[in-house]
């Protein structure tokens, strides 16, 4: 089954990026409590900083002196700065792979339709991205148990958590479709990592200059971002919607691409 050696050959990378990500978060939040007792040295560096960077990291909104506002300034970023770099590597490595090892020949003289072989890619992608979130979500709920008696509300952390996942989809369906257009591997990877990347400074840009707000309707990092959930308890169904027809489209646009190029074995 192609879903099957697909899961296979990426879950070594599943499991070193799952290793890396739970042990930052576990560290994160096992220093928690003596961060907390430093509140108000904490709160003087807070607002020494500059108003801008502030509002870009959100922390104006959240403070360090709850497990959640800790968690939105601290783990979020790395949550979803990481998380879209693995989804981006994975998805862009797993079509464009095929002619770069050249093993796409292997491939077509199996009895596999172009439709399958597609299709089973794209669910080994989810698949793994949605292992690695529940990873993230694991950890997460371990490491609240380190915050010594620390008030947590989880029906907002899921919601947060729910907007990641969302987002790394996002980044993981647009590197799909370009490894499944794209011939060369090391394009695929360097745009689609050139993606997350340019996508990150958009939504820095967004927060720290209002007049680049209109920013945040571009990058997947303004739509989870943790202030906005944390504070307002609430994500956006727009942001929702917005992510939904990006990946749906892609992944759609990709079947539609890859049944139709001209492969060369």
């Amino acid at each position: 089954m192609l879903f099957r050696r697909e899961f296979k050959r990426n879950l070594r990378s599943l499991i070193i990026w799952s290793i890396i990500i739970a042990a930052i978060i576990l560290l994160y939040l096992s220093i928690f409590p003596e961060m907390a007792k430093q509140q108000h040295s904490l709160d003087e560096m807070m607002s020494s900083m500059p108003e801008g960077m502030k509002k870009a990291f959100g922390m104006d909104r959240l403070t360090m002196s709850t497990a959640l506002g800790f968690y939105g300034i601290e783990i979020h970023l790395m949550n979803t700065l990481l998380g879209s770099i693995y989804a981006a590597m994975l998805a862009s490595n797993i079509v464009a792979k095929e002619q770069g090892e050249k093993t796409i020949e292997f491939l077509l003289a199996k009895p596999f339709t172009r439709q399958q072989i597609i299709t089973e890619k794209w669910a080994a992608v989810f698949t793994n991205i949605i292992i690695f979130n529940l990873v993230i979500v694991a950890a997460s709920i371990v490491g609240f148990q380190f915050t010594r008696g620390a008030d947590v509300t989880y029906s907002t952390f899921f919601l947060l958590e729910s907007a990641v996942v969302l987002m790394h989809l996002t980044f993981a369906s647009v590197a799909f479709l370009i490894s499944s257009i794209v011939k060369r591997t090391r394009t695929v990877v360097s745009m689609s990592l050139g993606l997350v990347f340019i996508m990150y400074f958009f939504s820095i840009i967004a927060g720290v200059s209002d007049s680049f707000s209109f920013l945040k309707y571009v990058s997947p990092f303004k739509y989870a971002e943790a202030a906005a959930i944390i504070t307002e308890r609430y994500f956006n169904p727009q942001y929702i919607a917005i992510m939904a027809v990006v990946i749906v489209g892609c992944v759609i646009a990709a079947h539609w691409y890859y049944s139709r190029k001209d492969i060369t074995v």
